[in-house]
Formats: C-alpha cells, structure tokens, sequence
C-alpha cells in the first residue's frame, strides 16, 4: 500500500506540474516515463490477487440401460405336428402338447418356428404356436428340399365290424386293414372328421362310441407321408 501511495504521490505531482507556465512545464520524455511506472505497478498490483477458484459443476455419470435377453420358447394349445419342414408335404417328427414348452432355435418367414424337442430339431406353425421370450433375437432359416417320392399306396381295408350294445346305446367298432411301405402314419376319419392318428406299421383300429338303433356311421381309413395320403374306400357300420 506505502508502495501505490508514493506512486500515486508521484503522479499528482507530475499532473500539478502540467499545468504550470509553458516555461516550467516538465521534459515530455520524464512524464511519459512516470505515467507508464505509474501503470506498471498497477497493473503487478492487481496481477498479485489470488485468483478465483473455478466453479465445480458436478456431472452425473451416465447410465447405459443393457437390454436383458431370455429364451424363447413356443407353447400350443392343442396337439400340433412338428415336421422336418415348413409343411404337411415333410414328414412328422414328433407332436407338441400343450403341457410342452419348447425352445425356438429359428424363424422361417412367413410363419414357422424351428425347435429343439426331445425328438430333434423340427419345424411347427405359428399359426398353433404362442412364442415368449426374445424370439425376435432367433436366425432366419432356410427351408430344407421338399422330400422326393410319392404318396403312400391305397389302404386296402381287410375286416370290419361293429357289436352294439341296444341296453347302452354304444357301440364297439374294429376295423382292420392290410399295412404296406411308404406311409408315416394312418388318419382315422369317422363320418369325414379325424378321429385319430396311429403312428406307422399300424393295421388295427377300435373304439367305443355311442349309436343308437337304427343309426350308422362311416370309417376311412386315411395313409399318408410326406407327399401325400390315400384313402381306403368308406365301410358304413349299423346298429
């Protein structure tokens, strides 16, 4: 502070100096070298404050959300053909129930899931198929060749029969047929509407139902393949 006092002193008197007579009036050079002496220790002066701290801006850290995954899985609400293939011309592999869950392993557009069940890798439609879980993370797929060869020949039905119960109204039906090779599987068709599927080698079928005196009922007997199916000729049963 003594410092910019006599400075300040030193400048007053340099100022008061100006406006005396023009025969006084000091050597231009020293009141320009006074006035920048003057501006320097100002000027050191206000370079000796400390300087202010920087202002401290916290900043969150930024979370990245990492997107969960599980397995997908289908689930069906009624029996439903699992196939080597996107359709009734590839052979059945198996059958989902709907107490099955199985997990999906592919997509085939427009509407096939490919699986992995306890029979294999296989192919069901989504059209029966409920599918949770990160199904849309699983691989496109190609569809394999259609399988090559020819339907099934004709079943030839060998024996047929119906014992009825009048006291019951039931009636217990056996139909028998002749098996031969190329079949996957036999539909049995009771007045036009599947009734069961048997598995290949099959040649017997029976069951009960209820007929009333006087009624009939119609049986084909349906082989089929991967290609396609043939029909035995319609036996019409009576009680």
């Amino acid at each position: 502070m003594k410092k910019i006092f006599g400075l300040a002193l030193v400048a007053g008197i340099i100022i008061s100096s100006c406006n005396l007579p023009a025969a006084g009036t000091p050597d231009p050079q020293i009141v320009t070298a006074a006035a920048l002496t003057v501006q320097a220790a100002i000027n050191s002066s206000s370079n000796t404050q400390p300087l202010a701290s920087p202002t401290t801006v916290s900043v969150a850290a930024a979370t990245t959300a990492t997107p969960t995954y599980s397995k997908p899985f289908i689930s069906v609400g009624d029996v439903t053909n699992c196939r080597t293939g996107p359709g009734v011309n590839y052979e059945r592999v198996t059958q989902i129930l709907p107490s099955d869950s199985v997990e999906i392993i592919g997509f085939f557009p427009p509407n096939y899931w490919i699986v992995s069940s306890s029979a294999g890798n296989c192919w069901v439609s989504g059209e029966f198929a409920t599918p949770v879980g990160s199904y849309a993370a699983v691989p496109t797929v190609t569809a394999p060749p259609t399988p090559q060869g020819g339907a099934p020949e004709k079943v030839s039905l060998q024996k047929w029969d119906v014992q009825c119960n009048y006291a019951t109204d039931e009636a217990n039906i056996t139909i028998l047929w002749t098996d031969k090779d190329g079949e996957s599987g036999y539909r049995v068709l009771r007045n036009s509407e599947k009734v069961a599927e048997l598995p290949e080698n099959s040649a017997q079928f029976n069951e009960t139902i209820t007929l009333l005196s006087g009624q009939s009922v119609g049986y084909n007997i349906v082989a089929f393949n991967a290609i396609g199916s043939t029909s035995s000729s319609t036996v019409t049963l009576t009680c």
